[in-house]
């Protein structure tokens, strides 16, 4: 099985400082949601991994979380695309807590979930350090797009040896695509 894991804010939709906390402020970055039915077509299942602290912090709740993610879902599935799952941590940082990123609790689960046999395999899609850290601790393939936050973290040059990087998430797709068909 073919299995890529997105962070959601910043690579799929918009991100923004003071959270994305309800339906009318997800908004979709311009060809992620083609670049999703691409992937999809390709016959990988898509998994969100999102840190979601709004919810420990309480700027909105986990009703509004489920609408955000059902928004998300019918926006891809309009595009052709399927997202297969959604994990969130909704823990804030000072919870210590194994599954908010950087730390690779949520990976290590989708890829329990998932029957992952090899997760040197799994590519995980961020535009941030803790997106990319994550994914190489857990010892998968850390994927950087420039949108939302990527540049930024590019500009540190602290990503992880191996890290592969594109400009959005419908280059991620074009990029295996091609891959695909070598």
């Amino acid at each position: 099985m073919k299995l890529i894991i997105l962070d959601r804010d910043g690579v799929i939709n918009y991100d923004s400082d003071k959270y994305v906390k309800n339906t009318e402020e997800w908004e979709p970055i311009p060809e992620s949601l083609e670049a999703i039915a691409n992937i999809t077509q390709l016959g990988y299942k898509i998994v969100v991994c999102t840190n979601q602290s709004g919810i420990g912090r309480g700027l909105f709740t986990l009703e509004e979380l489920n609408d955000i993610h059902e928004k998300m879902h019918k926006m891809v599935e309009q595009s052709g695309g399927e997202i297969t799952a959604v994990f969130f941590c909704p823990h804030k940082t000072e919870d210590h807590c194994n599954c908010r990123k950087p730390m690779p609790g949520m990976i290590f689960d989708i890829c329990d979930r998932f029957n992952v046999e090899n997760i040197a395999n799994v590519m995980l899609v961020g535009d941030s350090d803790r997106d990319l850290e994550a994914i190489h601790a857990a010892g998968g393939v850390p994927v950087l797009v420039k949108t939302g936050n990527g540049k930024k973290t590019l500009s540190k040059g602290k990503v992880p040896p191996g890290t592969l990087v594109f400009e959005n998430l419908l280059e991620v797709s074009e990029y295996l695509m091609a891959k695909d068909n070598e």
